[in-house]
């Protein structure tokens, strides 16, 4: 692990220097990079101040000063939004847009002087490199955590997994035919929602409910097309499993749509091994069933915040 540390930091003095992070004037004008950036993402339609934090996991009071100093340069305004006077909305002004405008265009030059002293097969190589690093990255920074599912990304996220079912189940998809897992059934001590989170937005879902003794139930698994890949699922049910653990579950059962191919390798690889149909849910062709280990979890403890 310790060598693996020293890799990752040596790659962040390195692209940080070549990126120009260290100058005070970033891309030569006359403001550091997290400013800059700042700049760039508010955008031409203007943003929601909350979103543009959550966008870039910034402290609240850090961003309430480069706001500050922009505005002080004459780049941006920050009023109340006409549709919502509780909510604060960045837009650039004339200038900001101008500024921003040639930020693309230095960045564009930048970006091309990083290319330019590279072979072909450098460059190619390169760029594939940078593609597999962002998407790792991504990866990195989803969040997965309890969530109460009468939160409005909850209620998001299980609006998303029930259309996308009616989509893709030959004989479309109705909850209320279904087996049901209610509000109720999903908060402790009768279960737990977990929400995947990724820049504040949400991108994905599982649920478990408890039985006492009786074996628990993983339910309403959902990730969202945009992360697809990043191994967003496997973290999902990963915590439902320590969750089920931490309350003394030791077998965990599932069901599932054929349609669902990506859910059905999911749980393979998971070691979740296909077994008779052990309940009546209409929507399910396969169904099954997973031993966790009794040193997993503390049957005492309660479900709390799981590995972020």
């Amino acid at each position: 692990m310790d060598d693996a540390v020293a890799q990752v930091r040596r790659f962040n003095r390195t692209v940080t220097h070549r990126v120009g992070a260290l100058e005070d004037a970033f891309l030569a004008r006359s403001r550091p990079l997290g400013h800059s950036r700042v700049l760039w993402e508010i955008g031409d339609s203007g943003t929601d101040v909350r979103e543009l934090r959550s966008r870039l996991d910034l402290d609240s009071g850090y961003l309430s000063r480069v706001l500050r100093a922009l505005e002080d340069a004459g780049l941006v305004e920050v009023g109340t939004s006409p549709a919502d006077g509780r909510v604060r909305v960045a837009r650039l002004t004339a200038a900001g847009a101008g500024e921003r405008a040639e930020l693309d265009a230095r960045s564009d030059d930048a970006a091309a002087a990083v290319l330019t002293g590279l072979s072909a097969p450098q460059r190619a190589r390169l760029l594939a490199a940078m593609a597999e690093v962002d998407r790792l990255l991504q990866a990195s920074m989803v969040d997965v955590a309890p969530a109460d599912p009468r939160d409005p990304d909850a209620r998001h996220c299980l609006a998303a997994y029930f259309a996308e079912l009616a989509r893709r189940f030959d004989r479309g998809f109705d909850p209320g035919r279904s087996l049901p897992a209610t509000d109720e059934e999903l908060v402790p001590p009768a279960g737990v929602l977990l929400l995947a989170r990724l820049h504040g937005e949400p991108v994905g879902c599982a649920a478990l409910k408890l039985h006492g003794p009786q074996p628990a139930e993983v339910k309403r698994m959902w990730v969202a097309e945009s992360v697809r890949g990043l191994g967003v699922g496997r973290r999902l049910l990963t915590a439902v499993e320590e969750h089920a653990a931490a309350a003394g579950v030791r077998t965990l059962r599932l069901e599932t749509n054929r349609a669902l191919g990506e859910a059905i390798t999911l749980y393979r690889s998971a070691g979740y091994r296909e077994v008779p149909a052990f309940n009546d849910e209409p929507f399910a062709d396969h169904w099954f069933e997973k031993q966790l280990a009794a040193e997993r979890g503390d049957p005492g403890r309660s479900p709390g915040r799981s590995p972020a």
